[in-house]
């Protein structure tokens, strides 16, 4: 038995290596199309990771409060609901003051993100960002100084903290500490330049490149005193005290909302998951699409299996003739298309990588993930094509009359 699979395994390669070319162009549907899904799964994995290690990185000791209950992503953007993006946040200023209160809590930090444009020798492109924020930012997030100091309370409130590429934007340099630029009418002086990051994607949402960060109450003032808090970022004095805090803010912020749970208190990978779940989402929609190529392909497979059969008709009357069965005769074709399909998926696979690196060298801030995963998911799509595609072509081989098909090519 082992030695017909070989023998299968061997007819079916030398079988390949006779027409190279039309090989060639049958496996280029499925190449396509593994290449394709590798290279999503591979962009995905490594934006999705990014976040997964910023948050492995701060110690295990942080979590985030944001206003409103955490859906899923997919159901949030297939089923919109339009008065959340218009409704005022949830959280308060009170909800600070607890937080602060509660024991074990070492840092707190709200973000309140503000519309603007941010002037000073240019005007910042529209991908700048304002946040207004306290000192325990910096700690919490673990941001970098460049030059300067980060907000402090001894400072005066027109202070501001801007990224090293909103540095070189708006003033021409990446040194402009004691500069001024206008927000919203409004003169801030700049005492510190972040350390460039080159990565946009974080927890916070924040391109700490291409931000100004501003005082809390400061940025309450450019919001007609209005605090609209989109999150706060808190850090426990330690991992094992994490836990039984947050349970207490739960607690205290839930009784203070009048029992109202409008809110989410998420810790570890809870944080990264929303924003895991939105790039596994964007690629599964676009693995649906590539699969429109695999299918093109899969039909490649048992178009060329096909018109192989009639060509090879002969050659399996005579080994009917000296007894080979109708599963013998399947077997020899169905293990020529999984050459076919899986010799395809392999080039696929290595294919889809080499895209994905120029992909994230060229345009993105971050590297592809390599695992084991997806190189499995590669392999089980190139046997699932094979197999699929090649049934039909093997039941018509071995359904062949072998008097028929001795006579008919004699």
């Amino acid at each position: 038995m082992r030695f017909l699979f070989l023998n299968h395994v061997q007819n079916a390669f030398q079988s390949l290596r006779s027409s190279r070319v039309r090989s060639a162009l049958t496996m280029l549907g499925v190449t396509i199309g593994v290449a394709s899904v590798t290279a999503i799964l591979a962009l995905s994995g490594g934006a999705s990771k990014i976040i997964s290690d910023q948050i492995s990185s701060l110690s295990g000791n942080i979590a985030v409060i944001r206003p409103g209950i955490a859906t899923d992503p997919i159901i949030s953007i297939t089923q919109p609901k339009l008065n959340h993006y218009y409704a005022t946040s949830t959280l308060t200023e009170a909800d600070i003051l607890y937080i602060k209160n509660t024991p074990h809590i070492s840092e707190v930090a709200p973000l309140m993100v503000l519309s603007g444009s941010i002037k000073a020798s240019s005007v910042a492109p529209s991908e700048s960002t304002v946040v207004a924020t306290t000192p325990g930012l910096a700690n919490i997030s673990n941001l970098k100084l460049r030059e300067g100091q980060f907000l402090d309370k001894d400072l005066k409130q027109d202070a501001v903290v801007i990224g090293t590429q909103l540095s070189i934007n708006i003033f021409g340099t990446e040194s402009s500490i004691g500069r001024i630029l206008t927000i919203r009418g409004q003169t801030f002086t700049v005492v510190g330049i972040l350390k460039r990051s080159n990565n946009p994607i974080n927890y916070n949402s924040i391109d700490f490149d291409n931000v100004a960060i501003i005082n809390f109450t400061e940025g309450k003032k450019l919001n007609q005193n209005v605090a609209q808090i989109q999150q706060i970022d808190i850090k426990a004095d330690s991992i094992a005290n994490l836990n039984p805090a947050i349970a207490n803010i739960s607690k205290t912020i839930l009784k203070s909302h009048n029992g109202e749970k409008d809110f989410s208190v998420l810790t570890g990978d809870q944080i990264s998951q929303s924003t895991s779940q939105l790039f596994y989402m964007i690629a599964g929609v676009t693995t649906a699409i590539a699969a429109i190529s695999l299918l093109v392909g899969g039909i490649g497979i048992m178009n060329i299996m096909l018109v192989t059969v009639a060509e090879r008709t002969r050659e399996i009357g005579i080994r009917k003739a000296l007894g080979a069965s109708n599963s013998d005769i399947s077997w020899q074709f169905l293990i020529e298309s999984l050459a076919i399909s899986i010799s395809g998926g392999i080039a696929g696979y290595i294919c889809g990588y080499l895209i994905a690196f120029i992909i994230s060298r060229s345009f993105l801030t971050f590297d592809p993930i390599i695992n084991w995963q997806i190189s499995i998911v590669a392999l089980i799509i190139s046997i699932f094509m094979g197999t699929l595609f090649g049934l039909y072509p093997a039941f018509r081989a071995s359904r062949k009359d072998p008097i028929e098909s001795l006579y008919q090519y004699s």
